[in-house]
This record gives structure tokens, sequence and C-alpha cells, in this order.
């Protein structure tokens, strides 16, 4: 028989829902030849391995275990690229999709009607019930509002990660995709230049089996990410702006802490007579270590989400390497804010000036030795 669909399941400590979930896509794909691959992140709780030995007992169950890399959207688009099916599916492996309707969506496109078919969460007919979270309701009704805007495409669920497509259609785009944020049919959407047929099929959303969500406190800013990247993305590049974002909140800390010591320690340095700029290198030094800190711990959870540092050691471990690649960064910074407070210049704009420079070496460095590799 030949093989018509391929199934992708991006993966990330679903080691629990896996084998039911491969036994749910047999039984619904009866009389089709199919292929699941899995895709999975490295996850912590053997997942990867899991879908190996499930594997050794299938031969249409394949694993793609990623190293060094994580995010919902590029898992899905190696998993569809990696299938021979000339039609391929992504959904979730946690039960909230109902495999029973692969059939009638793999039906649709291969009619030659339609070239996506997506399972939408509030079209006519379906149901959030079982899923018991009116909150994640609101949140997904508004994301799919503004998703609609984006895109230009007005769907009832663009926001739906249970969707099919032929094969063609991706990999005829797949250059162009983004890979950013957890929503790939909205990157696809936004993405593709000829319009999509598309057919709507109601879907009742159940509640996870086993585990936790994939979506953890970062999912709404990945959600602005994933717009920021495709309006702008192509002029900068999305993880410069996002570090050069939480950078320019870097300066509000690093301003606030400058204020705080130069007013602690101004009268006091004033009754010993201490020159002025010995004050403001101090103050400048202080501030500077703090908001490292501060962008440390940002840039771990948002700007290299995919690449986040998890455990006291590890953390630590980056925190400290960050502190190191920016030394030099914080000397340019110290150094040239210091000469321009001795030419003259008001402390603050002296402390901005020193903050330009010290980022470019921040960036540069950080990326590669904290969460890149050497």
């Amino acid at each position: 028989m030949t093989l018509r669909l391929g199934v992708v399941l991006p993966t990330y400590n679903e080691r629990d829902n896996l084998r039911g979930m491969v036994e749910r896509i047999d039984a619904a794909l009866s009389g089709i030849e199919w292929e699941v691959i899995i895709v999975d992140d490295n996850s912590p709780d053997g997942t990867s391995d899991e879908a190996r030995a499930l594997a050794q007992e299938d031969g249409r169950v394949r694993v793609i275990q990623r190293i060094g890399r994580r995010g919902l959207s590029s898992a899905a688009i190696e998993g569809m690229c990696a299938t021979a099916a000339p039609v391929v599916a992504v959904m979730d492996a946690d039960h909230q999709h109902d495999p029973a309707l692969l059939p009638g969506m793999l039906a649709a496109i291969e009619s030659g009607d339609f070239d996506l078919s997506y399972a939408s969460r509030f079209a006519e007919g379906a149901s959030t019930a079982e899923w018991g979270r009116p909150d994640r309701v609101k949140a997904s009704n508004l994301a799919n509002r503004i998703a609609n805007k984006v895109t230009g495409v007005e769907l009832s669920d663009p926001m739906s990660g249970y969707f099919m497509l032929k094969t063609e259609v991706l990999r005829g785009d797949a250059h162009r995709l983004s890979g950013v944020g957890f929503k790939i049919l909205l990157d696809i959407l936004a993405t593709v230049d000829a319009p999509l047929r598309i057919k709507e099929v109601p879907m009742n959303f159940a509640a996870r089996l086993e585990g936790e969500s994939k979506l953890d406190r970062t999912v709404v800013f990945e959600f602005m990410v994933g717009l920021y990247d495709k309006w702008l993305g192509r002029w900068i590049p999305t993880r410069f702006a996002l570090f050069g974002t939480i950078g320019g909140l870097g300066v509000v800390v690093h301003m606030a802490v400058l204020a705080a010591v130069l007013n602690v320690l101004g009268e006091a340095f004033a009754i010993n007579h201490w020159p002025k700029e010995v004050t403001f290198i101090t103050g400048q030094t202080i501030a500077a270590l703090v908001a490292m800190s501060f962008n440390f711990v940002l840039n771990n959870e948002l700007t290299y989400s995919d690449k986040r540092l998890r455990g006291i050691g590890p953390v630590l471990l980056g925190w400290l390497r960050f502190l190191l690649t920016c030394a030099f960064g914080l000397l340019a910074n110290v150094g040239a804010a210091t000469a321009l407070v001795r030419m003259g210049f008001n402390p603050y704009p002296a402390a901005i000036v020193g903050i330009v420079l010290g980022s470019v070496w921040n960036f540069a460095l950080s990326s590669k030795f904290v969460w890149g590799k050497y």
C-alpha cells in the first residue's frame, strides 16, 4: 500500500501519553497507510526512549530526538519535512486532539477541493466543555481575533494546533517559516502567499490525559514574538530584538539602582571628601551588575526560552558565564561613561552611552557562550 498520511507529534514530557495516542491513531486510520513521526525535544522524562520502544514494535513509528534546541513550531516543521507522505498532519500527543477526526480531514485534502484542513475548538458543533479551562478559552478567543487580523484569513480558530495540509505546500514555504513560538498554523497562514482553500472541522477539545501543559508562563510572550517576527523579522532579527528590548528594561533598572546608590553614597563620600568620579564609578558598577543579573534572568526565560537553562547548577553557571562574557562590556560601559563624566557630561546620559557600547558585546558573546555552544 502507498503511504498516504504522516502524523507529526511534537513532544516534551509526554512519555505516559505516547502509547495510547499511537493506538488511537492506528484505530482511527484503519485501512489507511500512515506513519507517525514523534519529534521530542530531549524530554527529561524519557519520552524519546518510549518513542523508540514503540518504533521497535511498529515500523510505522519514527523518532526525531532534538538535542540543544526546543520549540513546538520548529519541532513541527522538522517533523513535517521528514515525512515522505503526500499529506501531513500535526497534532498534540496529550489526547486533547481526537484522532477520530483524521480520516475526514484527509478525505477533504485528497478530494482536491482543499489545501488545508484544521480542527476548530470554536466552530459550530465544537465544544471546549471537557477542557475545563474557561480562562484559556477567553485568552484563545482574544488571540484568535488578533491572529485573524495578522493573517488576513477569517477562521474561527487560527490558533489551533491540530491541522493537516499537502506536504508540498509546507515544503514550498518551509524556508520562510519562522519556527518561533508555539502556533505553527498561524506561522503557515501568515507566510504562504497563495490563498489556501481551508476546510474547518469542529472538534471537542478534551482535557490532557497525563502530564502538564507544554504552554508555560511565556505563552503570551511567545505569541507576541510570533507576530513581531512576521511583521519586522525580515529587517531586525527576532532574537536580537528581544535581547535589545530586555536590555531596554535593564536600562530602567540600571538607572534606578544608580540613582539609589548615588543618593545613598553621595553624602557619605562628600563627608570623606572623595572625588565625585569615585562616587559615580561605584554607583555605575553596582548598577551595571544588578542590571546584568536582571537581563540574564529575563533572557533565559524569554529570549532563549528554546535553550532555557534549568536547575540551580546550570542557571548559576549560566549566570556566571553571562557576567564573564559581559565583563569586557562592563569595562567599556564604565570606562566610556566615566570618561564622559570627566569631560563634564551629566552622569545619566553618560551612563546610557556606556550601556549602549557594552550591549553589543553582551549580545554577541552571550549568544555564543551562555546559551549556545563553544
